[in-house]
This record gives C-alpha cells, sequence and structure tokens, in this order.
C-alpha cells in the first residue's frame, strides 16, 4: 500500500504515523474472522465493523457510522469534475477524444482527464515508450514499473 501523505509530509518535515499499518495491528486484522470486518446491521452493510463497534459509545454516532465515500467527496475535488463536465462541450470533448486517439494513441476517459492531458502535453509532451520492452500503460503508452497497477501519468488503474 501506498500513502500519497507519507512523502507529502516527509516534503513538509512532517513525520507522518499510520497507526492501521503498524504491524501487529495488520497482523491481528489479518487474523479475524470476516464476519468481525464487514457485517450487515439494519439496511446497511459495512466495512470496518469491529473498528466502528470499538469506537462505538465514545465517538459521535455521524462519525462512527458514516457511510464511506470516495475521498474526491470529502477533500472537495468532485467539484471540479462538476465544473469541467459543464465548461466543456460534450462535441469538443468527442473530438478532442477521437483526435487524441488518432495523432497521440491516448485514450482520454472523461472530461476531466481531458483537462489535464492537455495541461501534460503543453508542458511534458505527448506520453512516450522510453524503454523498449518492459510495462506500458494500455491507456497513454507511458514506461510504467513491471509491478505497477497503476498509471503515474493518466490515473489508469487497474494495469
Amino acid at each position: 500500500m501506498s500513502f500519497s501523505s507519507v512523502p507529502l509530509g516527509k516534503a513538509l518535515g512532517v513525520d507522518v504515523k499510520i497507526p492501521f499499518l503498524d504491524p501487529e495491528l495488520k497482523s491481528y486484522a489479518m487474523s479475524l474472522d470476516s464476519g468481525y470486518k464487514i457485517k450487515r446491521e439494519g439496511h446497511h452493510t459495512w466495512g470496518k465493523w469491529i473498528l466502528r463497534k470499538a469506537f462505538d459509545g465514545f465517538l459521535p454516532e455521524v462519525i462512527v457510522w458514516r457511510v464511506k465515500m470516495p475521498i474526491e467527496y470529502g477533500s472537495g475535488t468532485n467539484l471540479l469534475t462538476s465544473l469541467l463536465e459543464k465548461r466543456i462541450k460534450d462535441l469538443e470533448f468527442e473530438e478532442k477524444k477521437r483526435r487524441y486517439m488518432k495523432e497521440d494513441k491516448v485514450i482520454i476517459r472523461n472530461k476531466e482527464q481531458l483537462w489535464y492531458y492537455e495541461i501534460y502535453r503543453s508542458i511534458i509532451g505527448i506520453p512516450q515508450k522510453i524503454r523498449h520492452g518492459g510495462k506500458n500503460c494500455p491507456l497513454c503508452n507511458s514506461d510504467v514499473l513491471e509491478t505497477a497497477r497503476y498509471c503515474r501519468v493518466c490515473g489508469a488503474y487497474p494495469i
């Protein structure tokens, strides 16, 4: 597992602690029956059930029993997605999507990615295979590590 908070903290001189990656806690969690990890209560199936139960009554219910949402909603970055969906017209998106596939051999998945790709392309250029052999991203052709599960250039996952 990799968390952006670790290199970010290091760059800022902050020591980042990740308690759920502590080897003893991980070992304990792996030894638990899955019924303690995922459990249905009421009309909802809860992940991290044992952790929620451990803090039930100690933390506010709205925290303990919060429905998990993608990080972009908690951070507000989904607002950019909405803005770009409105700002880039469908016809313009389809034309550029076809053009970049034909000219650059890059698959553009959505309007937000188009926006990022055009910035990338204007500064760095068209993603290219640099190494011969090895592994390349199926969506943008960038080199990726043999063990990579996602592309650091275009975000494709899984690869």
